[in-house]
């Protein structure tokens, strides 16, 4: 071999493990020590990583928790089986989640609503909405074409033959992955615990409304005039309601003309206070309308004409001296 060769695989060598020491060097002098706890928490999660909590996946959310920025409740898909867990890894209390279902602001399909024109194009609610604003003539209706379908990392949405969006509370997460999704702003996430929705969003006058739509809210009113807790206001021609206040009495849906509130609840038919009652007041104090009277220690009674039967007495009763009969029974 010559010497200028020798010479080049000798310094070439020298040369690639004075490189290799000095990277040696550095990654330990800059290692960052990973602390086991985002590992063990990472573990635990649902790895669907929809972004539900606000991070890019579940290891930025692990990560975030465990620095403080994250909060230890803010897994939406574990809820509070999750959050107990997380908290035991942080040595923490868990406070509960507030669980939340996707739902539909939207009753009008396509055998509800009037239809104003047709579409040949690319079949996306997005593309569509872009173009015309949908072939229906309700402007604030679902346009039927599954974004939030495709959207669902849960495969908890479905169109049904009327197109519209149907879903499956038992497989929704509340990942809001089908709210960002839609272009019409029609999806949203409501406690869990609610029974009461307006399916509408028009902001259409009532006339315009009438003609359009069989199932759309006209701005009546009536809805808001009977809610007994003042849980519905009428906001530019459509009724909103507020679900930290409405208590799912189900009166809006009776009185609503068009069919537009949708009560998931059984309607209560007769409330009444049984001789097993021990006078503590609570269901007196939790009535929401003061239906209620009675002393202390005494058998209360309920004001047959006051009472909007919500059944709140009887999930108030902590001995079961309140009895309801509910209207499907019959």
């Amino acid at each position: 071999m010559e010497p200028i060769y020798m010479y080049s695989l000798v310094s070439m060598g020298g040369l690639g493990a004075l490189l290799a020491v000095g990277l040696g060097f550095a990654a330990k002098s800059f290692q960052v020590d990973t602390d086991e706890r985002v590992e063990k928490i990472e573990e635990i999660l649902p790895g669907a990583n929809c972004g539900a909590c606000g991070y890019a996946g579940c290891g930025s959310f692990a990560s975030a928790v465990v620095s403080g920025e994250g909060k230890i409740n803010g897994c939406t898909v574990g809820g509070n089986k999750v959050a107990e867990k997380i908290a035991d890894i942080l040595g923490k209390e868990a406070s509960a989640t507030d669980s939340k279902i996707a739902h539909v602001l939207c009753k009008g399909g396509v055998k509800e609503t009037k239809k104003n024109s047709d579409y040949r194009g690319v079949e996306t609610c997005k593309a569509v909405n872009q173009v015309n604003a949908g072939t229906k003539a309700c402007s604030f209706s679902c346009l039927g074409y599954g974004d939030c379908v495709a959207a669902c990392p849960f495969d908890a949405i479905e169109l049904n033959e009327n197109g519209l969006p149907v879903i499956d509370e038992e497989k929704c997460t509340g990942c809001g992955k089908c709210v960002k999704a839609c272009p019409k702003n029609i999806i949203i996430l409501a406690p869990e615990a609610a029974e009461t929705h307006i399916k509408c969003s028009s902001h259409e006058p009532g006339k315009v409304v009438r003609k359009i739509c069989e199932v759309g809210c006209i701005g009546c009113g009536l809805c808001s005039k009977t809610c007994p807790v003042e849980a519905i206001t009428m906001e530019n021609n459509l009724a909103v309601i507020d679900y930290e206040k409405c208590i799912n009495c189900g009166l809006c849906a009776e009185k609503c003309p068009t069919g537009t509130i949708a009560y998931n609840g059984n309607r209560i038919k007769k409330v009444q206070i049984t001789d097993d009652c021990v006078g503590c007041t609570l269901c007196q104090k939790a009535c929401p309308v003061e239906a209620i009277s009675g002393e202390v220690k005494e058998k209360h009674e309920i004001d047959e004409e006051l009472c909007i039967k919500c059944g709140i007495c009887c999930d108030t009763c902590n001995v079961d001296a309140v009895k309801v009969e509910y209207k499907d029974e019959e």
